[in-house]
């Protein structure tokens, strides 16, 4: 009998354009599907809550898809390196094949993996199964990594495209099968309190269900996305990050599909997919990216310490019916709109001044589609220490930002029910509203909703002198703390 092969899944779960499960097919041999839970992440990144529940639902979805084709999932828990050495000594495999990560330590790691294993006289192979393009391939004219966006889509755009995806395989060999865990015995779902209660009605998780969903949105959303995607209580965007994400769809396919279905109306879609890419470059060259920020000089940023202000923002009562809806949006949908994140971004970041990364870390947990490349730069953008960062006097105001993107409030009354009954000329700013109108609405600040934490004029004013005071424009950067804004 021919010696196994050891295809082990990632970010990958997915049969059609998977390049090292194609691999494993064409060479013949049995094949053992392995997917390895390794909990073994620097600092804050082991996968946060939201992750794995979206991670039960994507492998309980690819086990029924590979037992279709006669393959057993083999699921294993511990370090990747010790596991899969095991694996291959209990199996008899003679080759190993996967898709690459792009993690800092998981690209160290996989390496490491790779050596020992040759070492053993294994065959092993790494594919691309997660970008567009290799990040050490596109260099600007200097033959140096891109540092802002624009420039690298348009070398994206001008390189030859990208291989057409690999169609799943029709028939595999399955090598005997090995002891498993159970899926459920690694408890990825929460128990009590389930606050992911009705999670499973929002979203549709594997392979076949990614494909409906672009389809879908190719058909019905792509020609207005450009203007929808902004209008955060329309359905007016893909919703595909989680799949990309874990793999159940590739950007090949998103691509390839785009180029064929909307090749005229998807150009600003396929420029989202192209930032995601930009955050894995980026990632690569600055395996840093998720700890410290791109600009170094914000390492001379005074930061506040307000726990109570961190927990209202993270609760979604700050007191601001934007930033508070999307807020809790995130607590129970596990997403929040893209507009949304970046207004909520800059009010931690700047009408806070609390540090980025406290965000960076809420989002990590709470993100059904928490990524680290996307979340530490979308993160760096926001407090404006990043590649293509925003200028930090760029200060979002929550009230304009709500009045023009959820004019008629329908998305801060989806989420904030205590607003509902308001009138919409004061949904985004209730302490205006008269003392009739907020009784009729059956609202009492301070009570049933709370007041603004800050007032954005005050602080937009010591978020504009704090970042004065980091150039050195000020005495001291400590003149920018000495007085924290009002209540308005």
């Amino acid at each position: 009998m021919t010696a196994p092969v050891v295809v082990w899944f990632r970010n990958d779960l997915r049969l059609a354009d998977n390049p090292a499960l194609s691999a494993a097919a064409q060479c013949g041999a049995p094949i053992v599907a392995l997917y390895i839970l390794d909990d073994v992440a620097p600092g804050d990144w082991r996968m946060g809550a939201a992750s794995r529940w979206r991670l039960h639902q994507s492998l309980a979805s690819l086990t029924l898809d590979l037992a279709k084709l006669g393959v057993t999932l083999t699921l294993r828990r511990g370090p990747a390196d010790i596991v899969i050495e095991g694996v291959v000594a209990q199996s008899g495999a003679r080759a190993a094949y996967w898709n690459r990560l792009y993690e800092p330590w998981a690209m160290r790691r996989d390496g490491e993996i790779k050596s020992r294993l040759r070492g053993r006289g294994l065959s092993v192979e790494s594919f691309n199964g997660a970008l567009l393009f290799e990040p050490s391939r596109l260099r600007t004219g200097k033959g140096e990594p891109f540092k802002v966006f624009t420039p690298f889509w348009r070398a994206c755009l001008a390189a030859p495209p990208p291989a057409p995806p690999l169609p799943a395989p029709v028939k595999l060999c399955a090598a005997p099968a090995l002891d498993s865990d159970a899926l459920a015995a690694w408890r990825l779902l929460p128990t009590k309190p389930d606050w992911a209660l009705g999670w499973d009605a929002l979203w549709r998780c594997g392979e076949s269900a990614a494909h409906t969903q672009l389809a879908a949105f190719l058909a019905a959303r792509i020609g207005e996305y450009k203007v929808a995607r902004d209008f955060m209580a329309q359905y007016g965007t893909s919703r595909l990050s989680a799949a990309l994400h874990f793999g159940e769809l590739s950007p090949r396919q998103v691509w390839h599909e785009v180029a064929a279905r909307a090749p005229e109306t998807g150009a600003a879609f396929l420029r989202e997919v192209g930032w995601r890419e930009f955050c894995h470059h980026l990632l690569v060259v600055n395996p840093q990216l998720p700890e410290a920020p791109l600009d170094r000089s914000f390492d001379a940023f005074v930061w506040a310490q307000d726990d109570a202000a961190l927990k209202a923002w993270k609760q979604g009562r700050s007191g601001y019916p934007l930033v508070d809806a999307a807020m809790r949006e995130l607590w129970t949908t596990g997403f929040m709109h893209n507009r949304a994140r970046m207004v909520v971004g800059s009010f931690l970041v700047k009408h806070l001044l609390l540090h980025w990364k406290e965000g960076e870390r809420w989002f990590w947990d709470t993100l059904v589609d928490a990524d680290l490349a996307n979340n530490a730069c979308g993160w760096q953008w926001i407090a404006g220490c990043g590649a293509d960062a925003a200028p930090y006097f760029r200060v979002f105001n929550p009230v304009l930002q709500g009045e023009k993107f959820d004019p008629d409030g329908a998305y801060v009354r989806r989420y904030v029910p205590e607003l509902e009954a308001l009138d919409a000329k004061y949904i985004h700013r209730p302490w205006e509203a008269p003392d009739g109108v907020l009784r009729k609405a059956g609202l009492r600040l301070g009570e049933t909703y709370p007041r603004p934490i800050v007032d954005h004029a005050k602080a937009r004013a010591r978020a504009l002198a704090a970042y004065a005071a980091m150039r050195g424009a000020l005495p001291t950067r400590q003149a920018a703390l000495a007085k924290s804004p009002g209540a308005g």
